[in-house]
């Protein structure tokens, strides 16, 4: 065993000889299907197939561009992704913030796995639960019409649809960010709030003048980051909810895609879109990651 163990420290290729079957399944799963990216730039027909299809050019994006409900799924996409982004940082901090001033260390980890279960529930099943808390006859209605407020359609509205798809994405994925930030409190060095004490300083100026600045590199990070996703709203999430009704304010881009490929049969077309997407996204990714290593120093290789 010895003799193994030294070898093995020696000579790596049989460290390297295990990457081969996640190398074969990525290459199978994830670059192979790339191929279909032909089928943007051609008049795609099922029963002819990539080879005998007939090529277009750019005439599939010429004519999504076109299409009455393209940029309106664009901004969609991003006010709502924003609006994530935005709240997806503010709330988790904040909560962060309030749960490392609680004493009882205990009753600090219930809330703590309290807030972070939903974050491991699937959208098929919280789509159910949100559609039945958000219904007319719901517990959000029944608490306004008991404090005199008529019942909202939230689901059905274009105004109030936008929010319900923020609020619930928060509520699910504050858990995550919020035990990032409670690990960073945690590296804080306690003998600057020693300090602090001693000069008098109060519970917000401990947090103001010494939590805040040590946890700024962490924060610039994720927020940093999430730059890269900033078109991708939430697909799984936003076709449980959303309805014809709500078209307006609720297709997405990835939802726009599926309506047209799937539901319109038209193959070409959806493609396109979904290369324009990954396009726009490749260069978010690479700016993202490019920012966060001259701010944070955060490099990925």
């Amino acid at each position: 065993m010895e003799n193994i163990k030294a070898f093995l420290k020696k000579d790596t290729t049989a460290w390297h000889l295990m990457l081969i079957p996640g190398v074969i399944f990525t290459a199978i799963f994830a670059y192979l299907p790339m191929a279909g990216i032909v089928m943007a730039f051609q008049k795609f027909n099922p029963v002819k197939g990539f080879i005998r299809s007939e090529f277009v050019g750019m005439n599939n994006f010429e004519y999504v561009f076109n299409l009455p409900g393209f940029y309106d799924a664009v901004w969609n996409t991003l006010y709502i992704s924003v609006l994530k982004i935005i709240f997806g940082l503010v709330v988790p901090l904040v909560l962060a913030l309030l749960l490392n001033e609680v004493v009882l260390r205990r009753f600090q980890k219930y809330v703590q796995t309290a807030i972070f279960v939903p974050y491991f529930l699937s959208w098929v099943i919280l789509g159910g639960i949100i559609k039945q808390i958000f219904a007319l006859n719901g517990p959000i209605n029944q608490m306004l019409e008991g404090v005199g407020v008529e019942p909202i359609m939230f689901l059905l509205d274009n105004a109030w649809f936008p929010i319900v798809i923020v609020i619930t994405h928060v509520w699910k994925g504050m858990g995550y960010n919020m035990i990032v930030f409670l690990a960073s409190i945690v590296g804080i060095d306690t003998s600057l709030y020693e300090a602090a004490e001693m000069d008098g300083a109060n519970a917000w100026q401990r947090v103001k003048y010494i939590t805040l600045p040590c946890m700024m590199p962490i924060i610039l990070l994720i927020g940093i980051l999430s730059l890269g996703s900033l078109l991708n709203a939430g697909f799984d999430q936003v076709l449980m909810l959303y309805s014809p009704v709500v078209y307006e304010s609720g297709d997405i881009i990835d939802t726009f895609v599926y309506r047209l490929g799937i539901f319109d049969r038209q193959y070409s077309p959806a493609a396109a879109v979904g290369l324009f997407k990954s396009f726009i996204s490749l260069i978010l990714v690479a700016f993202s990651y490019w920012t966060a290593y001259k701010v944070s120093d955060y490099r990925i290789f």
